[in-house]
């Protein structure tokens, strides 16, 4: 007869929920943060799964507990062994591991079975069953997945106990390097080499603010608006085309944009549009009257005539739609600090447009993809040329970085290694590096939305462009180093 395993009795669900539901708000040396996936299965759960349906459950061995009562104490033992299993801070924690794997290799006369998941995901499984001792074999169609395995399960276990290779690095701590310690020292090393190289190369695109008071600060975002000539004859300025004014709204610290409408410097008899930042609640927006696009049409700030979306598709596959600065956002003393744009930061943001960039399409139709219908038609269309810059200087930092380590006496396995953690960390760099990021201005957040909050390319009018060599969220000091 065949055994019963301890996941058809019974589970101590409460704890295993608790614990999966916690995973979400722990990011650092979380997989999660190596590369998004949209279906991300918690880790505590597929711990305590694994475990479950390999450990007979009592009942199934009455030689050694005969009575109800042997079996439900039994239970238990089993269920507080799970419970501290599932605690993220017990992870690595070899004691508790080898217990557990010691239960695993009794319920399986010490053969335990090889764990399979053909369609992997973000790996949750295969690597949850590595963590128990037991082999995993992972395979996935979509190549991200594929490469998120290689880099969680496969990766690793090549490059255990080694010390780092970047150069005096190992040197500088006289002690043993375990498990992957001095793989992630290299990643953090040559992450800050690539990012400290790219400023060097890149730095002047991306210029510090200038406060009120003389000093300077990092920038973190700058907002743009999208424009497109008014359809009205009388009027004809370069209109806004914004979702939202906020910026702010931490209560005691709101910041809104405050447009207006002045004679342009060069042509005075030509109007724009001009952008202040306001902080008085008084003249906050207000639900009613914020922003200047809706799910109908447009509207323009100059003459109050309204648009049809048609007209600005219209204009979009015609290449005519523009982008104007909006505001600033400079770091603060736990603060943010938001700042009226300068002719030094529109300059900075004109970079002129990589010419050896890859022509792919978007696709013409696929679900929740809109930008298409306003000229995106291929992939480099969602990027600000200063974003086309970074990114190309990236990936040509990459390929450097990997000839560093085998100059540093690293294999060109080990190189490939380092060269894939840092090729993903740009991937997760660029999820909040494009055209399509917005602002979030609620009151917890203050930063750049990912594109990828939901598995859609929407269409953003008014958008944030992130500091990629600043320190915030989704820059490469922050992706490389976590």
């Amino acid at each position: 007869m065949q055994k019963r395993k301890l996941i058809e009795v019974a589970l101590p669900l409460e704890a295993i929920n608790r614990e999966s539901a916690r995973e979400k708000s722990i990011r650092h040396g979380h997989p999660s943060t190596l590369h998004l996936w949209w279906a991300r299965r918690p880790l505590a759960a597929a711990r305590a799964v694994l475990f479950a349906q390999l450990v007979d459950d009592p009942s199934s061995r009455p030689d050694e507990f005969p009575t109800e009562e042997l079996q439900r104490k039994e239970r238990a033992r089993l269920h507080n062994l799970i419970e501290r299993l599932v605690v993220w801070e017990n992870i690595r924690d070899e004691k508790l591991l080898a217990e557990a794997h010691a239960e695993i290799l009794k319920s399986t006369d010490g053969n335990p079975p090889a764990i399979l998941d053909p369609f992997a995901g973000g790996g949750t499984i295969p690597l949850e069953a590595q963590r128990l001792g037991l082999k995993a074999h992972a395979s996935d169609l979509n190549p991200v997945a594929v490469l998120i395995n290689k880099a969680l399960i496969e990766i690793p276990p090549k490059f255990r106990d080694q010390p780092p290779v970047f150069p005096g690095l190992a040197d500088s701590q006289i002690r043993q390097w375990k498990g992957t310690e001095g793989l992630a020292a290299d990643v953090r090393a040559y992450g800050a080499w690539m990012r400290d190289e790219a400023e060097k190369r890149i730095g002047h695109l991306y210029p510090k603010a200038t406060l009120s008071d003389g000093t300077k600060a990092t920038v973190i975002a700058w907002i743009w608006a999208r424009t497109v000539t008014c359809p009205n004859p009388a009027c004809g300025i370069e209109m806004p085309l914004v979702r939202t004014w906020w910026l702010g709204k931490k209560k005691g610290k709101e910041a809104y944009v405050v447009p207006s409408v002045v004679s342009a410097p060069a042509h005075p008899s030509r109007q724009r549009v001009k952008f202040e930042i306001g902080h008085d609640k008084a003249g906050a927006p207000t639900a009613v009257a914020d922003g200047t696009v809706s799910k109908t049409g447009a509207r323009c700030v100059a003459c109050e005539t309204a648009t049809d979306l048609k007209y600005v598709r219209a204009e979009g596959r015609a290449r005519r739609i523009g982008s104007q600065l909006m505001a600033v956002v400079a770091e603060g003393n736990r603060q943010r600090i938001y700042l009226e744009p300068t002719d030094k930061h529109r300059v900075a943001a004109a970079a002129d447009r990589p010419t050896d960039l890859p022509d792919s399409a978007l696709p013409e139709e696929a679900l929740g993809f809109r930008v298409q219908a306003y000229g995106m038609t291929k992939w480099v269309d969602l990027f600000t040329n200063r974003q086309l810059v970074a990114l190309t200087t990236f990936s040509e930092l990459v390929s450097d970085v990997r000839e560093r380590i085998i100059a540093d006496a690293g294999t060109a396995s080990y190189a490939d290694a380092i060269a894939t953690y840092l090729g993903m960390a740009i991937s997760r760099t660029l999820n909040k590096s494009t055209s399509i990021c917005s602002w979030d201005s609620s009151p917890k957040m203050e930063a750049v939305r990912g594109l990828f909050a939901r598995q859609v390319i929407p269409m953003a009018w008014d958008f944030a462009e992130a500091n990629v060599l600043g320190s915030s969220s989704g820059t490469l000091q922050r992706t490389s180093s976590g």
